[in-house]
């Protein structure tokens, strides 16, 4: 069990820490490669990432807080990464080392004036999860019903802004990122602005009851009701929805026929909330979602959720429609909506969309099932990563209204592969998307 979270100077002196160190081996094995060659200077560079990774992701599961969540959401994007740090990434996904209960009661206490025991007629020590910026306590109220509490971590909200601040000039000073300060500084305040309403219990209450209330009688969905007596700013009282990890399927013996029918509810899912909702459920770790042999998906964790505006579900569906029919000027001009081209750095052939639609359209192009178990889009994006960051680097920009957009999208990918669903989603999307077909 961990103490409370580190504050203040402590915080920014250990993010420092973490940077000075792995800035400092990233220059010494770089004078270090200049003498070595093939296998020697390969395995040079993977025990580096190795090591740093290591050091990334225990820096930041200790402070937990808004570089941990920063650190999920790079984790969701870790096959473009080096190999050994997307790998370590990954254990940010789970869990972050707990705090201890006396931590936890103590903020029960001052949220709910009384001690847990007090509260419910059983309250468990140990946590049944832990995250970035609370966790949570299997309980049962005094009517019986089986409940979780999340229970944020002390402190933590008052040290968001810092954190970005440290994190935002760490980026910029490693060139890390090539994008304008001004482009980097919208993302950044996007970011800034979704952790703060993670941050507000009250806020996730509203976003569970507002999903509860679209979804309403849809079958292959089930989400947690919330207990408003035993719910404040900081502590949050869910019903308990029991669902098995996406990580575990094979384990656990479910058959293909159930992971497809998994894969399809999900695909579906997330369709409706960005087409029909306008309004998603902005934190895809797979940790947030329950899978049932029944072929229906708990959604857990409505902290971060991003409402789209109605332009930008439009420029989506546009892009979508657009490139699924070769229509390569209206790609262009789907794009410039939704805020990723950056127009100063020139126009990229056509044929370059072309060859980007071929690889992540791939799942809803393909003749029958697309078998997501096998999949290579996210070998195929690394391939052809050097060559975009060589020549159309320039033309495109990151989009503070897609950031969160785009982090649904890759994440549900991974998940889906997780699932190792062989399903035809081509129809759905067309469905959702307002396809329509050429005549």
């Amino acid at each position: 069990m961990a103490d409370k979270p580190a504050t203040g100077g402590k915080r920014f002196f250990k993010l420092a820490s973490m940077t000075a160190s792995v800035a400092t081996r990233y220059a010494t094995s770089k004078l270090k490669s200049a003498f070595l060659e093939g296998d020697e200077a390969d395995s040079e560079r993977s025990r580096l990432h190795e090591v740093n990774g290591a050091k990334i992701v225990e820096t930041l599961g200790e402070l937990k807080g808004a570089v941990m969540k920063v650190g999920q959401m790079a984790s969701i994007t870790k096959d473009v990464l080096p190999k050994e740090i997307g790998d370590a990434l990954s254990a940010l996904q789970k869990e972050a080392p707990p705090m201890s209960f006396d931590v936890i009661s103590e903020q029960i206490e001052r949220e709910l004036g009384a001690h847990p025991f007090h509260l419910f007629s059983r309250f468990e020590k140990e946590p049944f999860a832990s995250a970035s910026i609370g966790q949570v306590h299997r309980a049962t109220t005094d009517d019986g019903r089986e409940v979780v509490v999340k229970i944020q971590y002390p402190g933590v909200d008052g040290a968001v802004d810092s954190d970005l601040r440290h994190l935002k000039y760490t980026i910029l000073a490693s060139g890390l990122i090539k994008v304008s300060k001004k482009d980097f500084d919208a993302v950044i305040t996007e970011v800034r602005a979704r952790l703060h309403e993670e941050l507000d219990y009250t806020n996730e209450a509203e976003n569970v009851r507002f999903f509860r209330k679209l979804y309403g009688n849809d079958p292959n969905v089930i989400l947690p009701d919330v207990v408003g007596e035993r719910s404040s700013q900081r502590v949050l009282t869910l019903t308990y929805e029991p669902g098995d990890s996406l990580m575990e399927l094979e384990e656990l013996g479910y058959t293909q026929v159930e992971r497809n029918r998994l894969g399809y509810a999900l695909f579906r899912a997330m369709a409706r909330q960005l087409f029909e909702f306008e309004a998603i459920h902005a934190d895809p770790n797979p940790a947030n979602f329950g899978m049932r042999k029944d072929g229906r998906v708990v959604i857990y964790d409505f902290g971060c959720v991003k409402r789209v505006k109605p332009e930008i579900t439009a420029a989506y569906r546009d892009v979508i429609q657009a490139a699924l029919t070769d229509d390569w000027e209206a790609v262009e001009d789907a794009l410039r909506r939704l805020g990723v081209r950056n127009l100063e750095g020139g126009q990229p052939p056509f044929d370059y969309y072309a060859k980007w639609r071929d690889i992540f359209a791939a799942p809803f192009m393909s003749e029958g099932p697309f078998d997501f178990a096998n999949s290579q889009v996210h070998k195929r994006v690394m391939k052809h990563v050097p060559e975009f960051l060589a020549t159309h680097l320039k033309a495109f920009k990151p989009s503070s209204e897609m950031v969160f957009v785009d982090r649904v999208v890759a994440g549900h990918y991974g998940n889906l592969c997780k699932i190792g669903c062989n399903a035809e989603f081509g129809p759905v999307l067309k469905d959702f998307s307002g396809f329509v077909e050429p005549t």
